[in-house]
């Protein structure tokens, strides 16, 4: 039987593998060291305190949930957007100085995706400026995305699932068929939300609700076959 094609040359047979979306932050790379330390700094700003289990409220969701979560525990008032500011401005200057390495596995694996010559996509919930800055420490490994759904790209940001939605979209793809790389709570939840075949890499934060979920410990016991197979397990029989 000839596989079915769509507009884009993508193998849509039913169960066969259409696309892999990564998320950036702790799933790519390890930038949550970064983070901390701006946070660290805007929240001294703020007249407060920042912890460990304060970052890891915030890991995997949007910009406006960080700032409303950093002026909650402020010790002064601030506005927002200034809030906001400082930490894009803040986190990509950290980035353009420093680099950020990726996580191990993360290379190889987009490697094999682009190989294959499978559509691919990053889906984060970070802002430009600091997708572009990871971005460029990425490009020295020969890592790069022409299909990007970013914070600023979506109205409802992870868990809900515009940003998978919207990333299958802009690659043309269906959703049941693709695999999204998580390493966060509220990736896993946007990911399987908008119906896609999920695996779950947990870093800093643990993963509670992992039903239907695929776990590994590093994208390092990832392979395409792998993923192949979890697409072709999941489609409906």
């Amino acid at each position: 039987m000839r596989p079915v094609l769509s507009r884009t040359g993508t193998d849509r047979s039913p169960g066969t593998l259409q696309a892999v979306m990564f998320d950036m932050d702790g799933l790519l790379v390890d930038t949550e060291p970064l983070w901390f330390e701006v946070e660290c700094s805007v929240m001294a700003r703020l007249g407060g305190q920042w912890t460990a289990a304060d970052q890891v409220a915030l890991i995997g969701g949007s910009m406006d949930r960080s700032v409303v979560y950093l002026i909650e525990r402020a010790g002064r008032p601030a506005e927002p957007d200034q809030v906001a500011n400082w930490l894009r401005y803040g986190m990509a200057e950290l980035l353009e100085a420093r680099g950020v390495e990726p996580m191990p596995g993360a290379v190889e694996l987009v490697g094999q995706v682009r190989a294959a010559g499978l559509p691919y996509a990053l889906v984060t919930s970070s802002e430009p400026i600091i997708v572009d800055a990871v971005l460029a420490t990425l490009a020295r490994r020969d890592v790069s995305f022409e299909v990007i759904v970013s914070g600023a790209d979506v109205t409802k940001p992870k868990p809900a699932p515009e940003p998978y939605l919207l990333a299958t979209a802009k690659l043309g793809v269906d959703p049941e068929y693709c695999v999204a790389l998580e390493d966060s709570q509220n990736g896993v939840r946007s990911a399987r939300a908008a119906g896609c075949v999920t695996v779950a890499v947990p870093g800093h934060a643990p993963i509670a609700d992992v039903t239907g979920v695929h776990v590994v410990t590093s994208l390092a016991g990832l392979d395409l076959d792998l993923l192949r197979g979890l697409v072709s397990a999941a489609a409906p029989s």
